[in-house]
């Protein structure tokens, strides 16, 4: 049982009734600042830190608890004889208990235009300092740095009259992992202020979000973590409406699906299953834009995640509902379709809130055995295709400018080797993940529902050899877009002037692994 506690908050949720209690089981306690103050206001018996130490804060507050007398009475190992002689010889005392969370550094550096100033202010240094402390001699002190915990602790000293060891070193643990999560906020801002990319320590940070039922399959434990300041609008920032929980293959999914729907301005849905899309299309409304892609493979997108750009109507809703989906994600659905959907108990509906043009400067991670591979997003865009070398004799026309646009956009996130065959509007067979580009090629005309005869192909990168040009015109494709690159460049280009196909270089890969 704790018989002083030190108690310095910025969030103060349930801090009242917390400290309430401690006093009535006979605890001391020490406090700083704003809290003290909050205490005080609630008639709660409270010692400030200055009269604990005898020292007064100073330096606008940035030195209060940084003193021997605080360190030493949360430090000392309490079985220790030497270490108790020496808290005796200097008249130190027993701190049982810190109760500390920090500065809101997030909150300030989450602001409009906040200055370098007021973020360093936001800095908590005494704050980490006494977390560290105690989480260390964990063994004979209680730190507390999440309000979640109060209630754990009260109905501890309650049933058990005290805080047990198990209870301690689970609450260092999860203090180690707070101040490991701040610094690392810290460092990433200064990382991004001076312009340091990849710099000399890399951390990967993030805050708990859910606990999946199980990672890509049932045997593997699996969890999502959001990290700290993305603006973006994304899947990490949606908000679940209905349905069962979602699976770590859902999000993985869902991301894959709302990141390609991001390319379009028009009214657009994505169809993904098993992180390649399997549909894609844009209309003049949504409900033209959802038939389409469904148009492209009906069949693989049974069970598949849905993606739309714009509110999701009645109309749209009760297209949707006849086909067996995961999940349906849109910035938002209206009242008619959110009690069409609710039926369907187990359909999982995320509503994002309207999607913008800001995407979030963070680095794209990808984890390997003992390390991690660190590279900026892809999100490379066309900014005009018409500007783009033509090698060919045959220069595209309007109607393949436009189909090869839309097809560029599809095949940056097909998984590499990636062939996407598409018209002006919607794609009609995507190949997606083969080994040779060729069997991407034939898997993506073997997709297709629709003739492929006068329709774009793109390729996310380089081809080769010419195998592929000769797949393609043998189902008639009439205009190809590609990097180019390749040493036999002169190869394909003969290919596609032999067969009459107008081909387009982009300068830019798109793999995708």
């Amino acid at each position: 049982m704790p018989k002083r506690a030190l108690i310095s908050v910025s969030k103060k949720d349930g801090l009242v009734d917390f400290a309430r209690f401690l006093v009535d089981k006979g605890v001391e306690i020490l406090s700083t600042g704003g809290t003290y103050k909050l205490l005080k206001e609630n008639s709660i018996s409270v010692v400030e830190i200055s009269a604990f130490t005898g020292f007064p804060e100073m330096l606008d507050g940035r030195v209060k608890t940084l003193h021997p007398k605080v360190h030493a009475g949360i430090l000392n190992i309490r079985d220790n004889k030497n270490h108790r002689e020496t808290m005796a010889s200097h008249n130190l005392e027993d701190i049982d208990m810190v109760v500390v969370n920090l500065y809101p550094f997030e909150e300030t550096i989450s602001k409009e235009n906040v200055s370098l100033d007021e973020a360093i202010e936001n800095i908590d240094i005494g704050g980490p300092s006494m977390i560290r402390s105690a989480a260390k001699n964990f063994k004979f002190v209680t730190v507390v740095t999440d309000p979640e915990d109060y209630s754990r602790i009260i109905n501890e000293i309650n049933v058990k009259g005290g805080v047990s060891y198990d209870t301690r070193i689970d609450l260092a643990r999860k203090a180690y992992s707070l101040t490991a999560f701040y610094d690392s906020m810290i460092s990433n801002y200064f990382n991004k202020l001076l312009g340091v990319k990849f710099p000399e320590y890399a951390t990967v940070s993030g805050r708990l979000k859910e606990i999946m039922r199980y990672g890509e399959n049932p045997h593997q434990g699996s969890a999502f973590y959001v990290h700290p300041l993305i603006k973006e609008v994304s899947v990490s920032r949606s908000k679940q409406l209905q349905g069962k929980e979602l699976s770590f293959n859902n999000i993985v999914d869902i991301n894959s699906a709302f990141e390609l729907l991001k390319e379009f301005d028009e009214p657009a849905v994505v169809i993904v299953k098993h992180n390649n899309p399997c549909g894609v299309a844009i209309g003049k409304e949504l409900l033209e834009a959802y038939l389409l892609a469904l148009e492209c493979d009906p069949v693989s997108a049974f069970g598949g995640i849905v993606a739309l750009n714009r509110t999701v109507d009645r109309s749209v809703a009760e297209e949707m509902k006849k086909l067996f989906l995961e999940v349906i994600i849109a910035p938002s659905f209206d009242n008619e379709a959110t009690q069409i959907l609710a039926e369907k108990k187990n359909l999982r509906l995320i509503e994002t809130g309207e999607i913008t043009k800001y995407r979030d400067p963070e680095l794209d991670l990808k984890k390997v055995v003992g390390g991690f591979l660190l590279q900026d997003r892809d999100l490379h865009q066309l900014d005009d295709i018409r500007s783009l070398h033509v090698p060919t004799k045959r220069k595209p026309t309007d109607f393949e400018y436009k189909a090869l646009d839309f097809a560029w956009k599809v095949v940056k996130h097909v998984k590499s080797n990636a062939i996407v065959y598409a018209n002006d509007r919607q794609t009609i067979g995507i190949g997606a993940g083969q080994m040779s580009r060729v069997d991407s090629s034939k898997i993506a005309a073997l997709k297709a529902r629709k003739p492929i005869n006068g329709l774009a192909m793109a390729s996310d990168a380089f081809f080769p050899f010419r195998d592929s040009i000769d797949e393609a015109a043998e189902r008639g494709i009439k205009a190809i877009i590609q990097p180019g690159g390749s040493i036999r460049d002169e190869e394909v280009i003969k290919a596609c002037d032999e067969h009459d196909i107008a081909m387009v270089f982009t300068g830019i890969r798109h793999f995708k692994h």
